[in-house]
């Protein structure tokens, strides 16, 4: 790490991923690179807890349930979207989940986790509580989104992370 890049691993990435998004040109590289340095050097001023990973091997096997997940996901949505949302087979709600997890960076996981997977989103995570308030597209019962957080997400961060 350098005073210039900090985070060089997440410049690049930034870097990389502003050049995918658009097209590319000696400006865009060069305004992409600002960007990303700009976001190195405001990361590295929050100061954020360095992962530390436990077991990687179970890393593949929650990459591969989650790009499952948003594949069944975005059938759902899919099928939700051309039925229509007055179809009686619809039915949208919140759900109150209380999380296990405590390590700051398997919670930003299991955030991405969730706005990646259409038709979720995370509303709101009370961190001294440990509750998670999650907006589902297509709920049929809270005990199914239960076990698949705590079972799924969270019991493979937890053997991830902590």
């Amino acid at each position: 790490m350098s005073r210039l890049a900090p985070h060089p691993v997440l410049s690049v990435a930034l870097v990389l991923m502003w050049l995918f998004l658009t097209r590319f040109s000696l400006g865009h590289l060069v305004l992409g690179s600002v960007i990303a340095l700009t976001a190195g050097w405001a990361v590295e001023h929050l100061h954020p807890s360095r992962p530390r990973f436990r077991r990687w091997i179970a890393v593949p096997r929650l990459i591969s349930i989650v790009m499952r997940d948003i594949l069944r996901s975005n059938i759902g949505v899919a099928r939700i979207v051309l039925l229509g949302p007055d179809h009686p087979a619809y039915n949208s709600g919140f759900i109150d989940l209380e999380l296990r997890l405590r390590d700051p960076n398997a919670i930003a996981v299991l955030a991405l986790i969730v706005t990646a997977t259409p038709g979720t989103s995370w509303v709101e995570y009370e961190r001294h509580e440990g509750r998670l308030l999650l907006h589902v597209l297509d709920l049929k019962s809270d005990d199914d989104w239960q076990s698949l957080i705590h079972d799924r997400y969270e019991a493979l961060l937890m053997e991830i992370f902590e």
